[in-house]
Protein backbone atom coordinates (compact mmCIF):
# COMPACT_ATOMS: atom_id res chain seq x y z
CA UNK A 1 0.00 0.00 0.00
CA UNK A 2 1.35 3.41 -0.96
CA UNK A 3 1.36 6.19 1.61
CA UNK A 4 -1.72 8.39 1.45
CA UNK A 5 -1.52 10.42 4.63
CA UNK A 6 1.51 11.95 6.42
CA UNK A 7 3.75 9.51 8.28
CA UNK A 8 5.19 11.84 10.94
CA UNK A 9 4.02 10.60 14.34
CA UNK A 10 2.37 13.21 16.54
CA UNK A 11 0.79 11.31 19.43
CA UNK A 12 1.18 8.31 21.72
CA UNK A 13 -1.31 6.30 23.74
CA UNK A 14 -0.36 3.94 26.54
CA UNK A 15 -2.41 0.91 27.47
CA UNK A 16 -2.58 -0.30 31.09
CA UNK A 17 -0.21 -3.15 30.32
CA UNK A 18 2.43 -0.74 29.05
CA UNK A 19 1.72 -1.07 25.30
CA UNK A 20 2.24 2.03 23.22
CA UNK A 21 0.81 2.71 19.79
CA UNK A 22 1.95 5.92 18.12
CA UNK A 23 -0.64 7.71 16.07
CA UNK A 24 -1.36 10.67 13.83
CA UNK A 25 -4.99 11.27 14.78
CA UNK A 26 -5.38 15.04 14.79
CA UNK A 27 -2.24 15.69 12.76
CA UNK A 28 -4.23 16.90 9.77
CA UNK A 29 -7.62 18.20 8.75
CA UNK A 30 -10.52 15.95 9.82
CA UNK A 31 -12.67 14.15 7.25
CA UNK A 32 -10.05 14.26 4.50
CA UNK A 33 -10.12 11.23 2.23
CA UNK A 34 -7.76 8.76 0.62
CA UNK A 35 -8.89 5.97 -1.69
CA UNK A 36 -7.11 2.83 -2.88
CA UNK A 37 -8.26 0.64 -5.77
CA UNK A 38 -6.90 -2.72 -6.94
CA UNK A 39 -7.04 -3.38 -10.69
CA UNK A 40 -6.78 -6.48 -12.86
CA UNK A 41 -4.19 -6.62 -15.66
CA UNK A 42 -5.80 -8.37 -18.63
CA UNK A 43 -4.87 -9.94 -21.93
CA UNK A 44 -6.61 -7.88 -24.66
CA UNK A 45 -7.84 -10.95 -26.55
CA UNK A 46 -8.56 -13.67 -23.99
CA UNK A 47 -9.29 -11.25 -21.10
CA UNK A 48 -7.53 -13.65 -18.75
CA UNK A 49 -5.20 -12.20 -16.13
CA UNK A 50 -1.56 -11.62 -17.12
CA UNK A 51 1.54 -11.39 -14.93
CA UNK A 52 2.91 -8.05 -16.09
CA UNK A 53 2.75 -5.69 -13.11
CA UNK A 54 6.55 -5.25 -13.08
CA UNK A 55 6.52 -4.02 -16.69
CA UNK A 56 3.83 -1.47 -15.83
CA UNK A 57 5.70 -0.30 -12.72
CA UNK A 58 8.95 0.01 -14.67
CA UNK A 59 7.18 2.20 -17.20
CA UNK A 60 5.96 4.47 -14.38
CA UNK A 61 9.45 5.13 -13.02
CA UNK A 62 10.25 8.83 -12.91
CA UNK A 63 6.67 9.92 -13.60
CA UNK A 64 4.93 12.25 -11.16
CA UNK A 65 2.32 9.55 -10.53
CA UNK A 66 4.87 6.81 -9.80
CA UNK A 67 4.30 7.07 -6.01
CA UNK A 68 0.58 6.47 -6.60
CA UNK A 69 1.00 3.15 -8.43
CA UNK A 70 2.15 0.00 -6.70
CA UNK A 71 2.35 -3.77 -6.83
CA UNK A 72 0.21 -6.15 -4.82
CA UNK A 73 0.46 -9.80 -3.75
CA UNK A 74 0.09 -11.21 -7.27
CA UNK A 75 1.76 -10.04 -10.45
CA UNK A 76 -1.59 -9.67 -12.19
CA UNK A 77 -2.76 -6.98 -9.73
CA UNK A 78 -2.01 -3.26 -9.80
CA UNK A 79 -2.88 -0.95 -6.89
CA UNK A 80 -3.41 2.80 -7.04
CA UNK A 81 -3.73 5.27 -4.16
CA UNK A 82 -5.02 8.83 -4.35
CA UNK A 83 -3.32 11.67 -2.50
CA UNK A 84 -5.14 13.25 0.43
CA UNK A 85 -8.42 14.75 -0.83
CA UNK A 86 -10.73 17.14 0.99
CA UNK A 87 -13.88 16.24 -0.94
CA UNK A 88 -15.30 13.34 -2.94
CA UNK A 89 -15.15 15.64 -5.98
CA UNK A 90 -11.37 15.75 -5.54
CA UNK A 91 -11.38 11.96 -5.17
CA UNK A 92 -13.19 11.70 -8.50
CA UNK A 93 -10.60 13.87 -10.21
CA UNK A 94 -7.72 11.85 -8.78
CA UNK A 95 -9.29 8.50 -9.62
CA UNK A 96 -9.97 9.56 -13.19
CA UNK A 97 -6.40 10.82 -13.51
CA UNK A 98 -5.00 7.55 -12.15
CA UNK A 99 -7.29 5.37 -14.24
CA UNK A 100 -6.29 7.36 -17.31
CA UNK A 101 -2.62 6.92 -16.49
CA UNK A 102 -2.62 3.18 -15.77
CA UNK A 103 -4.91 2.53 -18.73
CA UNK A 104 -2.45 4.30 -21.03
CA UNK A 105 0.54 2.45 -19.54
CA UNK A 106 -1.28 -0.84 -20.03
CA UNK A 107 -2.37 -0.05 -23.58
CA UNK A 108 1.22 0.77 -24.58
CA UNK A 109 2.12 -2.78 -23.48
CA UNK A 110 -0.89 -4.37 -25.19
CA UNK A 111 -2.78 -4.87 -21.92
CA UNK A 112 -6.23 -3.99 -20.62
CA UNK A 113 -7.29 -2.91 -17.12
CA UNK A 114 -10.37 -3.96 -15.16
CA UNK A 115 -11.87 -3.26 -11.75
CA UNK A 116 -14.07 -5.83 -10.04
CA UNK A 117 -14.14 -7.79 -6.78
CA UNK A 118 -12.94 -10.98 -8.50
CA UNK A 119 -11.83 -11.93 -11.98
CA UNK A 120 -14.78 -13.99 -13.23
CA UNK A 121 -12.79 -16.94 -14.57
CA UNK A 122 -9.03 -16.72 -13.89
CA UNK A 123 -7.50 -19.34 -11.61
CA UNK A 124 -5.36 -18.45 -8.61
CA UNK A 125 -3.09 -21.45 -9.28
CA UNK A 126 -1.82 -19.72 -12.41
CA UNK A 127 -0.84 -16.46 -10.69
CA UNK A 128 2.74 -15.62 -9.77
CA UNK A 129 3.58 -14.02 -6.45
CA UNK A 130 5.15 -10.55 -6.68
CA UNK A 131 8.90 -10.56 -6.03
CA UNK A 132 8.81 -8.58 -2.78
CA UNK A 133 9.92 -9.82 0.64
CA UNK A 134 6.60 -8.76 2.20
CA UNK A 135 4.59 -10.95 -0.16
CA UNK A 136 6.95 -13.91 -0.05
CA UNK A 137 6.80 -13.81 3.74
CA UNK A 138 3.00 -13.62 3.59
CA UNK A 139 2.81 -16.73 1.42
CA UNK A 140 5.34 -18.51 3.62
CA UNK A 141 3.20 -17.71 6.65
CA UNK A 142 -0.31 -18.27 5.27
CA UNK A 143 0.42 -20.87 2.55
CA UNK A 144 -2.70 -21.86 0.56
CA UNK A 145 -4.78 -19.12 2.19
CA UNK A 146 -2.53 -16.44 0.66
CA UNK A 147 -2.13 -18.18 -2.70
CA UNK A 148 -5.92 -18.30 -3.07
CA UNK A 149 -6.32 -14.55 -2.49
CA UNK A 150 -7.06 -13.57 -6.08
CA UNK A 151 -9.43 -10.79 -5.10
CA UNK A 152 -9.67 -7.02 -5.56
CA UNK A 153 -10.82 -4.40 -3.06
CA UNK A 154 -11.68 -0.73 -2.62
CA UNK A 155 -10.33 0.86 0.57
CA UNK A 156 -11.51 4.26 1.81
CA UNK A 157 -9.62 6.26 4.46
CA UNK A 158 -11.31 9.06 6.40
CA UNK A 159 -9.22 11.22 8.74
CA UNK A 160 -10.33 11.60 12.36
CA UNK A 161 -8.85 14.16 14.75
CA UNK A 162 -8.73 12.12 17.97
CA UNK A 163 -7.88 8.46 18.73
CA UNK A 164 -10.72 7.98 21.23
CA UNK A 165 -13.15 9.42 18.70
CA UNK A 166 -11.74 7.08 16.03
CA UNK A 167 -12.54 4.04 18.19
CA UNK A 168 -16.14 5.20 18.64
CA UNK A 169 -16.46 5.85 14.91
CA UNK A 170 -15.17 2.35 14.14
CA UNK A 171 -17.67 0.87 16.58
CA UNK A 172 -20.50 2.88 15.03
CA UNK A 173 -19.59 1.90 11.48
CA UNK A 174 -20.03 -1.80 12.30
CA UNK A 175 -23.78 -1.41 11.83
CA UNK A 176 -23.17 -0.27 8.22
CA UNK A 177 -21.02 -3.19 7.04
CA UNK A 178 -23.95 -4.85 5.29
CA UNK A 179 -24.93 -1.61 3.54
CA UNK A 180 -21.39 -0.94 2.32
CA UNK A 181 -20.97 -4.49 1.06
CA UNK A 182 -24.36 -4.58 -0.65
CA UNK A 183 -23.66 -1.28 -2.43
CA UNK A 184 -20.19 -2.33 -3.63
CA UNK A 185 -20.67 -6.07 -4.28
CA UNK A 186 -19.14 -6.91 -7.66
CA UNK A 187 -17.92 -10.50 -7.49
CA UNK A 188 -20.68 -12.95 -8.42
CA UNK A 189 -18.27 -15.26 -10.30
CA UNK A 190 -15.35 -17.38 -9.10
CA UNK A 191 -13.24 -19.71 -11.25
CA UNK A 192 -15.61 -19.42 -14.21
CA UNK A 193 -18.75 -20.29 -12.26
CA UNK A 194 -21.68 -18.18 -11.08
CA UNK A 195 -21.55 -18.59 -7.31
CA UNK A 196 -25.05 -17.44 -6.41
CA UNK A 197 -23.35 -14.80 -4.24
CA UNK A 198 -23.24 -11.06 -4.75
CA UNK A 199 -19.72 -10.98 -3.25
CA UNK A 200 -17.67 -14.15 -3.53
CA UNK A 201 -14.65 -11.99 -2.67
CA UNK A 202 -15.84 -11.87 0.92
CA UNK A 203 -15.92 -15.67 1.15
CA UNK A 204 -12.37 -15.96 -0.16
CA UNK A 205 -10.98 -13.33 2.17
CA UNK A 206 -12.83 -14.77 5.18
CA UNK A 207 -10.15 -17.48 5.35
CA UNK A 208 -7.52 -14.88 6.29
CA UNK A 209 -6.65 -14.56 9.97
CA UNK A 210 -7.60 -11.31 11.68
CA UNK A 211 -10.28 -10.58 9.07
CA UNK A 212 -14.00 -9.89 9.23
CA UNK A 213 -15.72 -7.31 11.44
CA UNK A 214 -13.46 -5.94 14.19
CA UNK A 215 -14.33 -6.44 17.84
CA UNK A 216 -15.84 -3.54 19.74
CA UNK A 217 -13.15 -1.75 21.75
CA UNK A 218 -13.75 0.24 24.95
CA UNK A 219 -11.23 2.92 24.01
CA UNK A 220 -7.96 3.49 22.16
CA UNK A 221 -5.87 1.96 24.94
CA UNK A 222 -7.95 -1.21 24.75
CA UNK A 223 -7.17 -1.34 21.03
CA UNK A 224 -3.47 -0.58 21.63
CA UNK A 225 -3.27 -3.38 24.19
CA UNK A 226 -4.66 -5.94 21.74
CA UNK A 227 -2.38 -4.81 18.91
CA UNK A 228 0.59 -4.68 21.28
CA UNK A 229 -0.01 -8.24 22.44
CA UNK A 230 -0.09 -9.48 18.85
CA UNK A 231 3.09 -7.57 18.02
CA UNK A 232 5.19 -8.47 21.06
CA UNK A 233 4.34 -12.17 20.74
CA UNK A 234 5.41 -12.12 17.09
CA UNK A 235 1.99 -13.00 15.71
CA UNK A 236 2.10 -9.90 13.50
CA UNK A 237 4.86 -7.52 12.43
CA UNK A 238 2.61 -4.49 12.90
CA UNK A 239 -1.05 -3.50 12.85
CA UNK A 240 -1.21 -3.48 9.04
CA UNK A 241 -1.32 -7.29 9.28
CA UNK A 242 -4.76 -6.94 10.85
CA UNK A 243 -7.20 -7.11 7.97
CA UNK A 244 -10.55 -6.27 9.55
CA UNK A 245 -13.41 -4.93 7.42
CA UNK A 246 -12.93 -1.61 9.22
CA UNK A 247 -9.68 -0.82 10.99
CA UNK A 248 -7.85 2.12 12.45
CA UNK A 249 -4.75 3.26 10.59
CA UNK A 250 -2.91 5.13 13.37
CA UNK A 251 0.08 6.10 11.23
CA UNK A 252 -2.25 7.87 8.79
CA UNK A 253 -4.66 9.09 11.48
CA UNK A 254 -7.60 7.54 9.65
CA UNK A 255 -10.43 5.08 9.94
CA UNK A 256 -10.01 2.71 6.98
CA UNK A 257 -13.13 1.10 5.51
CA UNK A 258 -11.94 -2.08 3.79
CA UNK A 259 -15.10 -4.14 3.29
CA UNK A 260 -15.96 -2.89 -0.21
CA UNK A 261 -15.38 -4.94 -3.35
CA UNK A 262 -13.45 -3.13 -6.06
CA UNK A 263 -16.09 -1.37 -8.14
CA UNK A 264 -16.07 -0.98 -11.91
CA UNK A 265 -17.69 2.44 -12.27
CA UNK A 266 -15.66 5.36 -10.95
CA UNK A 267 -18.92 7.08 -10.03
CA UNK A 268 -19.69 4.23 -7.62
CA UNK A 269 -16.28 4.56 -5.94
CA UNK A 270 -16.85 8.30 -5.50
CA UNK A 271 -20.36 7.77 -4.11
CA UNK A 272 -19.04 5.24 -1.60
CA UNK A 273 -16.32 7.68 -0.53
CA UNK A 274 -18.97 10.37 0.03
CA UNK A 275 -21.11 7.90 1.98
CA UNK A 276 -18.21 6.90 4.25
CA UNK A 277 -17.04 10.48 4.79
CA UNK A 278 -20.51 11.66 5.83
CA UNK A 279 -20.96 8.66 8.13
CA UNK A 280 -17.67 9.41 9.88
CA UNK A 281 -18.72 13.05 10.34
CA UNK A 282 -22.09 11.93 11.72
CA UNK A 283 -20.46 9.79 14.41
CA UNK A 284 -17.75 12.31 15.22
CA UNK A 285 -20.38 14.97 15.84
CA UNK A 286 -22.49 12.64 17.93
CA UNK A 287 -19.44 11.94 20.06
CA UNK A 288 -18.68 15.67 20.37
CA UNK A 289 -22.05 16.31 22.07
CA UNK A 290 -21.87 13.19 24.22
CA UNK A 291 -24.59 11.34 22.32
CA UNK A 292 -24.59 7.57 22.39
CA UNK A 293 -23.08 5.82 19.38
CA UNK A 294 -24.82 2.45 19.15
CA UNK A 295 -22.73 -0.62 18.48
CA UNK A 296 -23.71 -4.25 18.14
CA UNK A 297 -22.34 -7.68 18.86
CA UNK A 298 -19.97 -9.12 16.29
CA UNK A 299 -22.25 -12.14 15.76
CA UNK A 300 -25.07 -9.83 14.64
CA UNK A 301 -22.96 -7.66 12.35
CA UNK A 302 -21.33 -10.77 10.87
CA UNK A 303 -24.75 -12.29 10.12
CA UNK A 304 -25.88 -9.13 8.33
CA UNK A 305 -22.61 -9.06 6.41
CA UNK A 306 -23.19 -12.65 5.25
CA UNK A 307 -26.69 -11.78 4.07
CA UNK A 308 -25.32 -8.83 2.06
CA UNK A 309 -22.61 -11.01 0.51
CA UNK A 310 -25.23 -13.56 -0.47
CA UNK A 311 -28.10 -11.36 -1.68
CA UNK A 312 -26.56 -7.96 -2.42
CA UNK A 313 -29.03 -5.07 -2.46
CA UNK A 314 -31.92 -7.49 -1.91
CA UNK A 315 -30.43 -8.81 1.34
CA UNK A 316 -33.02 -9.31 4.10
CA UNK A 317 -30.98 -8.03 7.04
CA UNK A 318 -31.70 -7.48 10.72
CA UNK A 319 -32.62 -3.89 11.57
CA UNK A 320 -30.28 -3.65 14.55
CA UNK A 321 -31.08 -0.01 15.28
CA UNK A 322 -34.77 -0.63 15.95
CA UNK A 323 -34.58 -4.23 17.12
CA UNK A 324 -37.52 -5.25 14.95
CA UNK A 325 -38.29 -8.93 14.88
CA UNK A 326 -38.77 -8.98 11.13
CA UNK A 327 -35.89 -8.48 8.72
CA UNK A 328 -35.87 -5.60 6.25
CA UNK A 329 -34.25 -5.09 2.82
CA UNK A 330 -30.76 -3.65 3.18
CA UNK A 331 -31.72 -0.99 0.60
CA UNK A 332 -34.27 0.31 3.13
CA UNK A 333 -31.51 0.74 5.70
CA UNK A 334 -29.35 2.55 3.14
CA UNK A 335 -32.16 5.00 2.38
CA UNK A 336 -32.66 5.65 6.08
CA UNK A 337 -28.94 6.25 6.52
CA UNK A 338 -28.94 8.67 3.59
CA UNK A 339 -31.55 10.81 5.34
CA UNK A 340 -29.38 10.87 8.48
CA UNK A 341 -26.18 11.86 6.73
CA UNK A 342 -27.50 14.25 4.07
CA UNK A 343 -27.03 17.36 6.29
CA UNK A 344 -23.43 16.28 6.96
CA UNK A 345 -22.82 15.69 3.26
CA UNK A 346 -24.07 19.22 2.51
CA UNK A 347 -21.67 20.66 5.07
CA UNK A 348 -18.86 18.67 3.47
CA UNK A 349 -19.87 19.82 0.00
CA UNK A 350 -20.51 16.27 -1.16
CA UNK A 351 -24.29 16.10 -1.54
CA UNK A 352 -23.98 15.76 -5.33
CA UNK A 353 -21.59 12.80 -5.05
CA UNK A 354 -23.77 11.19 -2.38
CA UNK A 355 -26.59 11.05 -4.95
CA UNK A 356 -24.56 8.27 -6.56
CA UNK A 357 -25.72 5.97 -3.75
CA UNK A 358 -29.32 6.42 -4.89
CA UNK A 359 -28.21 5.62 -8.43
CA UNK A 360 -26.71 2.32 -7.23
CA UNK A 361 -29.98 1.52 -5.45
CA UNK A 362 -31.95 2.32 -8.61
CA UNK A 363 -29.72 0.63 -11.22
CA UNK A 364 -28.06 -2.13 -9.22
CA UNK A 365 -24.52 -2.85 -8.06
CA UNK A 366 -21.63 -4.37 -10.00
CA UNK A 367 -22.79 -7.92 -9.35
CA UNK A 368 -26.21 -7.11 -10.80
CA UNK A 369 -24.59 -5.71 -13.96
CA UNK A 370 -22.28 -8.69 -14.38
CA UNK A 371 -25.13 -11.16 -14.00
CA UNK A 372 -27.22 -9.31 -16.59
CA UNK A 373 -24.36 -9.61 -19.09
CA UNK A 374 -23.90 -13.28 -18.23
CA UNK A 375 -27.61 -14.08 -18.53
CA UNK A 376 -27.73 -12.71 -22.09
CA UNK A 377 -25.26 -15.17 -23.67
CA UNK A 378 -23.74 -17.27 -20.86
CA UNK A 379 -20.39 -15.89 -22.07
CA UNK A 380 -17.96 -15.36 -19.19
CA UNK A 381 -15.39 -13.65 -21.44
CA UNK A 382 -18.02 -11.10 -22.44
CA UNK A 383 -18.46 -10.31 -18.75
CA UNK A 384 -14.76 -9.47 -18.35
CA UNK A 385 -14.70 -7.50 -21.59
CA UNK A 386 -17.55 -5.33 -20.30
CA UNK A 387 -15.71 -4.85 -16.99
CA UNK A 388 -12.61 -3.66 -18.85
CA UNK A 389 -14.54 -1.31 -21.10
CA UNK A 390 -16.43 0.28 -18.19
CA UNK A 391 -13.24 0.60 -16.12
CA UNK A 392 -11.33 2.24 -18.95
CA UNK A 393 -14.27 4.46 -19.88
CA UNK A 394 -13.99 5.96 -16.40
CA UNK A 395 -10.64 7.36 -17.45
CA UNK A 396 -12.54 9.88 -19.60
CA UNK A 397 -14.05 12.74 -17.55
CA UNK A 398 -17.84 12.59 -17.31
Amino acid sequence: MKQIFPATITGKSFAPGGSVLDHNFGAGEPYTLGVEEEYMLLDPETFDLVQHVEAVLAAAEGHELEPRVNAELMQSVLEIATPVCRTPAEVEGELRKLRTYVTSLAAERNLRVGSSGTHPFSLFERQRITARDRYRHLVDQLQYIARRELIFGLHIHVAVDDPEKAIKVQNGLLAHLSSLLALSASSPFWRGEPTGLASSRQMVFAAFPRSGPPPRFRDYNDYAEVVGQLEKTGCIADYTHIWWDIRLHPRFGTVEIRICDAVTRVEDAVALAAFCQALVKLYCERDAVGAEIPSYHRILTTENKWLAARYGLEAPVMDLATGRRNRVPVAQLVRRTLKEIEPHARELGSDRELEGIREILAKGNGSDRQRRIWNANRDIVEVVREIAEATEAAAVPA
